[in-house]
């Protein structure tokens, strides 16, 4: 099985590549925002360590933002209750799909919480600054504020580029992108096959 992870900058369109793939896909954000509505047990872990802000279940992601812009303290305390349960998510995921040849980690987070194996593939899909912001600024849940504090937990897009195995440019138009990533696709598949 040959595992993929995507990473880039927030708004770089992750997401949109990963799918291209046209392979199973673990996305961190669908799996967090399904933790927030259907797991009590994250809400009761969440309501002791900051009660002020979460009060009611299914965990409101407004009163969340609000525990992150008051203090970089509560973003770690989400975290420690959050990132372990992506993580056994993503344990079912990759037992899910076994049989499959390639699976795609779409994960923000992916090597700031060391969850990719030395044998994950890792593409960087690299943006341009202006073309980022007109996409967030689209987003209905886009908080500048928050946006910055959440990129001081993450590794710069240098380290992020130097670390991946292919970068995949993102212009924002469909065709370049499904021609990029079939390339590269068969690159990893011919790869893995010669067992270079």
């Amino acid at each position: 099985m040959i595992k993929i992870g995507i990473i880039g900058d927030i708004g770089s369109g992750k997401s949109f590549v990963a799918k291209q793939f046209k392979y199973p896909i673990f996305n961190a954000d669908l799996e967090v925002n399904k933790i927030y509505k259907k797991n009590r047990f994250c809400f009761n872990k969440l309501k002791k360590k900051i009660p002020k802000y979460i009060t009611s279940f299914p965990v409101d992601k407004k009163q969340l933002g609000k525990a992150i812009l008051n203090s970089d303290n509560n973003i770690k305390k989400i975290s420690d209750i959050v990132h372990p349960l992506v993580r056994a998510g993503m344990r079912k995921f990759i037992k899910k799909y076994k049989k499959r040849k390639i699976i795609i980690f779409d994960i923000p987070l992916l090597l700031e919480n060391k969850l990719n194996k030395k044998k994950y593939i890792l593409i960087f899909v690299d943006a341009k600054k202006k073309d980022i912001l007109k996409r967030l600024k689209k987003r209905p849940n886009y908080n500048e504020e928050i946006f910055k504090k959440l990129k001081k937990f993450q590794l710069s897009l240098e380290i992020k580029k130097k670390k991946s195995n292919y970068i995949i440019k993102n212009n924002f138009k469909k065709k370049s992108i499904v021609n990029n990533v079939k390339l590269i696709k068969n690159k990893i598949i011919n790869y893995e096959r010669s067992g270079s």
